[in-house]
């Protein structure tokens, strides 16, 4: 894997990222994604709720191998297929992803990624900056720090996130995370 070949195809898609206010108003359903590992497992649990009341509308978790180990400032390496396989098929109208989006050191993390493959407002959280990430990318909405992942500015993410916000993070990340994380049997 070239991973300067990989940088530089980051920095061109970087690029084709559109900001757009979005207005809280014309909202009315948020969805969010997290994943989480157990060996060579991913486990993405997707959520879909009401905006911005929270209301859980719908929930469902993906199990796939894990096709790439972890690499900082390559998240999307590993992160994007589990999320994209649970989100495929799912109607709303803001996605959050837990990672960057253009708060990143080339200005494309995991939630630019998915954006421009679903073409659809997605916001990335996170819960600590990177290093070296562009100025002016990034904003703290209680415990999270937002950017813009794709069809959204970083204003009219705010807004949302902050509408969203339980104790200092998103309730839909918090209620995928749980979800992600749960263990059956």
């Amino acid at each position: 894997m070239n991973l300067e070949k990989i940088a530089e195809v980051q920095r061109k898609l970087a690029g084709k990222i559109v900001e757009r206010p979005v207005e809280p108003e014309t909202v009315r359903t948020v969805a969010a994604v997290d994943v989480s590992y157990r060996g060579n497992t991913a486990r993405a649990a997707f959520v879909l709720c009401s905006f911005s009341e929270c209301r859980l509308l719908k929930s469902k978790i993906i199990q796939t191998s894990v096709g790439f180990p972890y690499i900082p400032t390559f998240f999307f390496l590993r992160e994007a297929r589990p999320v994209l396989m649970a989100v495929k098929g799912e109607s709303f109208d803001v996605l959050l992803v837990e990672g960057h989006g253009r708060a990143h050191p080339r200005g494309y993390g995991l939630a630019s990624h998915i954006g421009l493959l679903i073409r659809k407002p997605v916001i990335g959280v996170a819960k600590k900056p990177l290093k070296d990430y562009p100025e002016g990318m990034l904003a703290r909405v209680g415990k999270a720090y937002v950017s813009v992942g794709n069809l959204i500015d970083l204003k009219s993410a705010v807004k949302i996130v902050e509408r969203l916000n339980e104790r200092g993070y998103p309730k839909p990340l918090r209620l995928a995370d749980r979800l992600s994380r749960e263990v059956k049997g």
